[in-house]
């Protein structure tokens, strides 16, 4: 029964007007598959999770908290970090908000990755380029020494391995202390670059501020995909072990709300 709801809950999620918040069931402790699959229905893989990357944090405030341990010499969501693709229906326009925040002596080492969103029939990333029919997908990085760019694979990549916006040069994620994040994308219309993606942080004591904004984005050469999915990836990575953290780390993610993009 609990399964049938869950495929239920995917299945309305198709037709859903946004908002869409997420809710994370249970009690502090481990994040099995089975809560996993009630928070996040319909998805088609995970990683991080049967291998118990992830657990649930709740503060005193009773706010709940994932936290995703990333693996000493680990790189890839499987070997230390977590993944999954969730759908959340097909939009034109849609912009993803949560808070994240890094353990006191997180280690950054060259860089990792962070959520976002992707759209289109395949999923586009680890070296598979998108060429405007197969999709695309707009994560997230933090870089060496707490910097921050977007991560973005589309139509017109100039590399195997997406392209790189990075944040202003001042920027830096604090250790230990939240940031709230947005995503913002619009699709193009099929085959012009007119296509937005923007970023906003807000770090603690600070007022929001914009760190990506491009207007000539071309996701997909005809109309034939949306934005469809909440891409929750985090790891270290990089496709080598230079990549990998040195110490026991950890990040935790909270307030995902995924609404209408302006």
């Amino acid at each position: 029964m609990k399964y049938l709801c869950c495929l239920l809950l995917a299945f309305s999620l198709h037709a859903a007007d946004l908002p869409i918040t997420v809710t994370f069931n249970g009690a502090d402790g481990d994040y099995t598959v089975e809560r996993w699959k009630m928070d996040w229905p319909g998805c088609e893989f995970e990683d991080g999770i049967k291998e118990g990357h992830v657990q649930v944090k709740v503060r005193e405030d009773g706010q709940k908290w994932l936290r995703v341990n990333y693996a000493v010499g680990g790189i890839g969501p499987e070997k230390g970090g977590a993944g999954w693709r969730w759908p959340i229906g097909k939009h034109k326009a849609a912009e993803l908000r949560y808070t994240l925040r890094f353990n006191q002596d997180f280690d950054f080492v060259k860089g990792g990755k962070l959520p976002g969103l992707c759209g289109g029939p395949e999923n586009v990333s680890g070296g598979r380029p998108a060429d405007g029919a197969n999709g695309f997908s707009a994560r997230l990085m933090w870089r060496r020494d707490g910097r921050g760019e977007a991560y973005v694979y589309h139509k017109n990549q100039p590399e195997k391995y997406g392209e790189s916006f990075p944040f202003p040069e001042d920027f830096r994620f604090p250790p230990g202390k939240p940031v709230q994040v947005r995503i913002a994308v619009v699709m193009n219309t099929g085959g012009k670059r007119d296509g937005t993606l923007r970023v906003w942080t807000t770090l603690p004591g600070q007022g929001e501020r914009l760190v990506v904004e491009r207007t000539d984005m071309e996701w997909r050469s005809a109309e034939t995909f949306n934005v469809d999915s909440l891409y929750f990836e985090t790891f270290h990575g990089g496709n080598d072990s230079s990549w990998a953290p040195t110490r026991p780390c950890y990040a935790e993610f909270t307030g995902f709300e995924v609404v209408k993009a302006k």
